[in-house]
């Protein structure tokens, strides 16, 4: 085993972040990577000679401009406004909920009309601070968007009654009175124009970074932890711990991938069913990204399911339950202050991937006690 300064456990978007600032301070870094492939969730490939997002769909997006910068060290982006539809038995509803989509459901032009069904439908749901997800999104939206777009889906997506979960889910939906379908808000968006794994890549390579795939921490986890003074863990904190509380609560997808011969199929990256019947929750068409041409096109259906310890955790839970047992393994990672647990699976949280770099670059500036110039707010310093 080479001798590191760091050794980091996950090649995704937290650990590449930390190895490249770790390696540009000039410690030496060992990445461990139990997958085949480096950048977690965020790889790409190309099949068809088509740019498919292996995981799901990725688009990165930012409020914060020295995040923005940081990325643009390593990859080209291409500009993409994520503007996704809704399929619900068959009709199609512009997302997220505006004016195009208010017109799609009751016809009507104005903000005004639009204002006046919403106000009428959320009214009975006003009387009350909204405990779970249904009850923040009927006092959002009113029961036809409800039932409609947002509780066939959900019950889909988190396999369970939304009513069961908390209400912060619902509130990463924009609501707007505009004729605008840009999902986000965030006045900074793209696709890496050579895909995300490229872009991983470039973070990773550094001549102080060495990088070993296929290798798994786990299985050797006493002797790592005897060997290496610091180590920066990006998985699951609970499986660190060998469940030893009870395991946490995830969701996980299943992709089913395809090649059609056809140039394309729904001329959209992104439409969503939000029916309960369809068994899968959204078909992605991976061209639509980058705007390829291409005689065949690329689609994946993707498939929440129950996870277990045989399947890939994607999408953390975080209701009460679950927030108690996190934080009996937050106690218990104080026994080993050489390991910093990150990212979305080590901090157990439900983080877009500018929220994982920002995350990365604030704890690489503590713990590699940048100086002021060095620090996140002048991130566009090399």
């Amino acid at each position: 085993m080479p001798e590191a300064d760091y050794l980091i456990i996950g090649a995704g978007l937290f650990g590449a972040v930390f190895a490249r600032e770790a390696a540009e301070a000039g410690k030496s870094v060992l990445v461990l990577e139990k997958r085949p492939h480096i950048a977690g969730n965020i790889y790409t490939k190309q099949v068809a000679g088509i740019e498919v997002h292996q995981y799901g769909a990725h688009i990165f997006h930012t409020k914060n401009q020295a995040v923005w910068r940081y990325v643009h060290q390593f990859a080209d982006f291409l500009p993409f406004i994520n503007s996704p539809l809704a399929n619900y038995k068959g009709t199609l509803y512009p997302l997220p909920f505006n004016m195009h989509t208010f017109h799609a459901l009751w016809g009507v032009t104005s903000p005004a009309e639009a204002r006046a069904i919403i106000q009428k439908e959320t009214a009975p749901y006003q009387l009350k601070k909204p405990t779970n997800l249904e009850e923040q999104a009927l006092s959002m939206v009113g029961p036809e968007i409800y039932h409609k777009l947002i509780e066939g889906y959900t019950q889909k997506q988190w396999g369970k009654e939304p009513r069961e979960l908390p209400s912060f889910i619902i509130k990463r939906i924009p609501l707007r009175w505009t004729f605008d379908n840009n999902y986000f808000n965030d006045p900074f968006q793209g696709i890496p124009q050579k895909g995300y794994t490229d872009m991983v890549e470039k973070m990773l390579s550094h001549p102080n970074i060495t990088v070993q795939t296929n290798t798994d921490f786990l299985s050797r986890k006493e002797t790592y932890l005897k060997q290496f003074s610091k180590i920066i863990y990006t998985g699951m904190i609970d499986e660190f711990f060998d469940y030893r509380f009870g395991a946490l609560e995830y969701r996980s997808l299943r992709f089913e991938t395809e090649v059609l011969q056809q140039a394309d199929l729904q001329e959209n990256a992104v439409i969503n069913y939000t029916d309960q019947e369809t068994p899968f929750t959204r078909i992605i068409e991976h061209k639509h990204f980058t705007k390829q041409e291409s005689d065949q096109t690329v689609v994946t259906k993707e498939y929440p399911e129950a996870w277990n310890q045989t399947k890939e955790p994607f999408y953390p839970i975080n209701d009460k339950k679950n927030q108690r047992l996190y934080k009996k393994y937050v106690k218990k990672a104080h026994e080993y202050p050489q390991v910093h647990f990150g990212g979305r699976l080590g901090s157990y949280q439900y983080l877009d991937m500018d929220q994982v770099i920002y995350q990365a670059l604030v704890f690489a500036k503590h713990e590699l006690h940048m100086p002021q110039e060095k620090s996140l707010e002048v991130a566009d310093k090399r």
